[in-house]
């Protein structure tokens, strides 16, 4: 019995890769000549090594493909002969080669990124977008560099907020990867889903599709140095927060909610996932939105139609600052909706209001990170 390199090729010929629809060879995926060695002697086995390139590291099709290359060239070898594939002796070794260079991991994944703060909720429907989205405008009007990511995969939000809906990213090569340009607007690095699906059309992603999407917008963007990347995540507790905190060591989180009860009970909820002994991502604060409503007529009137200073209470129960408490006047909601976050205007109090709460955040973030370690990715302790 005698097995050469084309033997081998005609094998990974019966091979196709999912993401061309082609076999190996077609796809131009057979890096180089198939090596054979043949036996030292009697008895040992015929050694194969093939090496195959994909387009990445994380290519969805990897492992289903190797597998299938092995068990193809051990059949056709086999056949070949008159034998089984349990019955001639081959031992083949399939490396993998990437065209793009590998993602980063851990710590190097966003190595210009100072300080990573979420913004979340328990609750939907309590402005944690609006508030995320003026609080990152707020820090680069202070003179930080500062990026954005819209991590709510079903509802994205940040495109219409910032005006941005009809911008789409573009990929350019750095370090040997093809890496997504973030959109800028108002002095923000922003990134979204909405950016690349339709916003008509609902999102029916599964959760491992939703969470391979978000990896990407984080890991294989071109983020740049910033000194705060701000995280909008979605409302409650999901495999969305999970993904975050198994991919970025999160400096800290915010929780935003309203003063009414139902709201609390929630934002209880996530501040223990973040307290959670296998997480550990410090609390910087609370944020109170729609703490009054004073109408534009009446701007010295407070109405408190949620409740009065439920933050502040939850804020003291829990030990943490209460970093700000913003209004419901009817200009947050149609600067957002115009493209135009409040916090562009600081001469107006809801502007101002998101100014103070910026330097709040740069005031705990300072302090923790004077007093507190640097956050482990879950899972990396």
């Amino acid at each position: 019995m005698t097995l050469y390199p084309q033997l081998i090729m005609d094998a990974l010929a019966t091979v196709t890769y999912a993401g061309t629809k082609k076999n190996l060879v077609e796809s131009g995926m057979v890096a180089d000549t198939p090596s054979v060695a043949a036996p030292a002697q009697e008895g040992e086995p015929w050694k194969v090594k093939v090496v195959l390139e994909f387009p990445r590291d994380t290519d969805p099709f990897l492992k289903s493909t190797v597998k299938s290359a092995e068990a193809a060239i051990k059949y056709h070898c086999a056949s070949m002969f008159g034998g089984s594939p349990a019955e001639i002796p081959i031992d083949v070794t399939i490396e993998t080669e990437f065209k793009t260079a590998p993602r980063p991991k851990g710590d190097q994944l966003l190595p210009g990124v100072k300080n990573i703060v979420a913004v979340s909720s328990g609750k939907g429907g309590v402005g944690k977008s609006t508030v995320s989205a003026n609080l990152a405008i707020a820090l680069a009007r202070l003179g930080y560099k500062v990026g954005l990511l819209d991590c709510d995969i079903f509802g994205p939000s940040m495109p219409k907020m910032f005006h941005v809906e009809d911008e789409r990213p573009y990929a350019v090569k750095k370090d040997g990867r093809d890496l997504i340009c973030p959109i800028e607007a108002y002095g923000v690095k922003m990134l979204s889903i909405g950016f690349f699906v339709s916003p008509d059309t609902a999102t029916l992603w599964r959760g491992g599709m939703a969470t391979s999407a978000l990896k990407q917008l984080i890991a294989d963007a071109d983020w740049g140095e910033l000194d705060y990347f701000i995280l909008d995540t979605p409302p409650g507790t999901s495999d969305i927060h999970l993904t975050l905190l198994q991919t970025l060591p999160i400096t800290g989180a915010v929780i935003v909610s309203t003063p009414q009860q139902v709201a609390l009970a929630d934002a209880r909820k996530g501040i223990d996932m973040y307290r959670n002994e296998k997480v550990n991502v410090p609390i910087l604060g609370l944020i109170e939105n729609m703490s009054w409503f004073t109408p534009a007529e009446l701007p010295e009137n407070k109405y408190y139609i949620f409740g009065k200073e439920g933050c502040k209470r939850l804020a003291q129960e829990m030990n943490v600052p209460l970093l700000a408490q913003i209004p419901l006047v009817q200009s947050i909601c149609d600067s957002g909706d115009a493209g135009e976050p409040a916090a562009l205007n600081s001469d107006t109090a809801t502007g101002l209001a998101f100014i103070n709460l910026a330097q709040s955040v740069v005031t705990v973030v300072n302090r923790r990170n004077k007093e507190l370690p640097k956050t482990h990715i879950v899972g990396t302790k």
